[in-house]
């Protein structure tokens, strides 16, 4: 039986006050605010500049609109009509005729390209132009690869229509939906991308071999030629060639010599290295690099530490940067789009507290102009800032982290959310989170723990993560708490842990392996079993197989096939006393809902309270709107009932009905 929940019609953006355990917490900002659908979002320039395109809801999701350039944003018109899934990514052709996006059905992550003109009229029966599926097909996941300048009405992509594990390279016409192969690949050769130099000429190729190591191959008349090789745990990451096409950069720490990742130049005929620049501050590993289409050459490299830090290698890029940043001086500067004269740019400014503001830039006249907010209505005075903070683990390896104290609280004896990130190999980051501030606004601490195994912080630190899920790992976790406890910043009674993906799982072994721990916990789309999980990744990670098996374990050893078993939340599901509310979606093709039934299943056969919220339409997290508010409504008040948090205890019509439809009785729970 679905709990009641107290229905409200809500005034658009209404700040809710409601009451608090500190009168100098400000007033609950509303969810809304926080996770839905932005006003704005994701603006891009057409290639001459004309036109700009942007998302915005239509037909109650978001969808692709577009603009003449000077226009306001009231005489923009959509192009594109989904009323099913969010359209969150979408590019120009080189030649700005078309707009191309990728889209899944129901977050199976079978993603097929669709074009539109947006210059079309449409059709008498239709609010938008017509939008062409281009690829038009069924379980087949489409990687784009590159988007010929020489040919605008080419793209180059990659499907496994063939062969499920591995991507055979198409050239497609964008104007007709004509594919013609370019490249068989197979497990033989097992291709995982294809790189083109500026002339769009075919030149590198990148192959993952069985045993986890990778390679670079030249390309050449007769047949691919290997030139460079990383080992299981080294990496190498091709940007781009040289204005003269005859040498390109990647970034590697290949070698014993090399902890952090670094910048190189490569010679593919005499098999040449040279190293261009490292992070001067030795902390973090190289982080990316932006590219002229004009000049070829670099506009800047970035680093991500505590913050993002750009070093520049155009001068008139530079010289604009600085006028800009004098005009919007507390704020970080990023470049979103630009034009093929490079003339205008679009510019994002953001910071800790601020979700952000676009502008349009004219390098001419070097006039910046402010185009819109994403959320203009949320209350800026009322977020709070995020600080770096580190705090030794058990073993004494220093961890990074994000720490994020509600506004107006003494920052003592707080209600706490642990919130790992998920991957494991990816990291967080400085910047406005919307699950800190939504926390924070709650009148919690949120700690943001870039635990081993984290990228981005030098291949030492990524190894340390080696075979740790659930010990060391979690251990960088579980100190985390004790960081905060020891500061006197936690009350140890109201720690809670909520994470997605390997977050998830961290919440899942956070109160299995600590059950004393946590007062409560939210797994979203978490694996439960890691044996399981490995056995079920998509045939399209094959590729990558090898790697999960040397970091996480090998389920085809008897050694490794216990170590899992040891490290699985499932195998100690007995220990749990912490109240949890599980979150899965149906579709989720890495982590199969098999992962959310089987723990659900194992704390209900003890008669442990559990509760459960599963989305039939979603797959890897949550992407429409009213089914992820639904979730944080359910996660809001959860938390607060064992956390003694705040939480806003109004709730859309429509929200509420969804949230009803995607609870599920745990009695009804069963494993196909």
């Amino acid at each position: 039986m679905v709990k009641a929940f107290l229905i409200v019609l809500l005034f658009p953006f209404a700040v809710l006050q409601v009451q608090s355990q500190n009168n100098q917490l400000p007033p609950i900002i509303d969810r809304e605010l926080f996770f839905g659908d932005p006003e704005i979002s994701s603006a891009q320039l057409s290639p001459d500049g004309k036109y700009m395109s942007f998302i915005k809801v239509f037909k109650g999701t978001r969808n692709i609109w577009v603009k003449k350039a000077e226009e306001p944003f009231s005489a923009a018109k959509p192009i594109t009509a989904d009323t099913l899934r969010p359209v969150r990514s979408y590019f120009w052709s080189r030649d700005g005729k078309y707009v191309l996006y990728v889209q899944d059905k129901g977050g199976d992550e079978n993603f097929n390209i669709y074009g539109v003109n947006p210059n079309e009229q449409p059709a008498s029966e239709k609010d938008v132009p017509v939008n062409r599926d281009l690829t038009n097909l069924k379980g087949v996941r489409v990687y784009i690869y590159s988007i010929p300048k020489s040919d605008p009405d080419a793209i180059y992509i990659g499907l496994n229509d063939r062969d499920k594990a591995w991507h055979d390279l198409y050239k497609l016409k964008i104007s007709t939906g004509e594919k013609t192969l370019y490249r068989e690949n197979s497990a033989t050769d097992r291709i995982t991308d294809w790189k083109f130099d500026w002339n769009d000429k075919l030149r590198l190729a990148t192959r993952s071999n069985s045993d986890g190591s990778n390679d670079i191959l030249r390309v050449d008349d007769t047949g691919l030629v290997k030139i460079y090789s990383t080992g299981p745990f080294e990496s190498a990451s091709v940007y781009h060639f040289t204005n003269d096409n005859k040498r390109f950069y990647f970034a590697t720490n290949r070698g014993t010599s090399r902890n952090l990742t670094e910048l190189v130049l490569f010679d593919p005929v005499i098999m040449k290295e040279e190293l261009v620049e490292k992070d001067p501050a030795n902390r973090v590993d190289f982080g990316g690099m932006l590219f002229s289409v004009l000049t070829r050459k670099p506009i800047y490299t970035v680093y991500n530490d505590e913050k993002e830090k750009y070093y520049w290698k155009d001068k008139g890029f530079e010289s604009d940067y600085n006028t800009i940043k004098k005009q919007l001086p507390d704020l970080e500067i990023s470049i979103v789009s630009t034009t093929d004269d490079e003339n205008s740019i679009l510019i994002t400014a953001y910071s800790d507290t601020d979700p952000s503001a676009t502008y349009l830039y004219d390098r001419q006249n070097k006039k910046l102009t402010f185009q819109y907010r994403p959320r203009p209505n949320i209350p800026i005075k009322d977020l709070a800032h995020m600080k770096v903070v580190y705090y030794k683990s058990s073993d004494g390896l220093t961890i990074p982290a994000y720490l994020t104290l509600p506004v107006g609280a003494p920052g003592k004896n707080l209600p706490v959310i642990i919130f790992p990130h998920g991957g494991p190999w990816g990291r967080d980051s400085w910047g406005y989170n919307s699950y800190a501030q939504f926390w924070a606004n709650r009148g919690y601490a949120v700690l943001m723990p870039n635990f081993r195994g984290s990228t981005g912080f030098g291949k030492k630190f990524l190894d340390a993560g080696n075979n740790e899920w659930g010990q060391k790992m979690q251990d960088d976790v579980t100190w985390g708490v004790k960081y905060l406890i020891n500061e006197g910043i936690a009350d140890p009674k109201r720690i809670g842990i909520m994470g997605g993906s390997y977050g998830g799982y961290a919440t899942l072994a956070g109160v299995t392996f600590t059950p004393d721990l946590y007062a409560a916990a939210v797994s979203i789309v978490g694996p439960s079993n890691l044996i399981t999980l490995l056995n079920a990744i998509p045939p399209y990670w094959e590729q990558i197989r090898k790697v999960f098996y040397l970091r996480m374990g090998d389920p085809t050893t008897a050694e490794g096939k216990a170590q899992l078993q040891r490290q699985s939340p499932l195998t100690h599901a007995a220990k749990i006393t912490t109240p949890l509310l599980v979150v899965q979606g149906a579709n989720d093709p890495r982590v199969n809902k098999a992962e959310s039934d089987q723990i659900v299943i194992a704390l209900r056969d003890r008669g442990f309270p559990v509760e459960y919220i599963c989305a039939p339409d979603e797959g890897h997290g949550f992407a429409r709107p009213v089914n992820n508010m639904a979730m944080l409504a359910s996660a809001e008040k959860f938390l607060a009932k064992y956390l003694n948090g705040r939480y806003q205890e109004t709730i859309k019509p429509e929200v509420a009905k969804r949230l009803g439809e995607i609870t599920v009785d745990v009695k009804s729970v069963t494993l196909k």
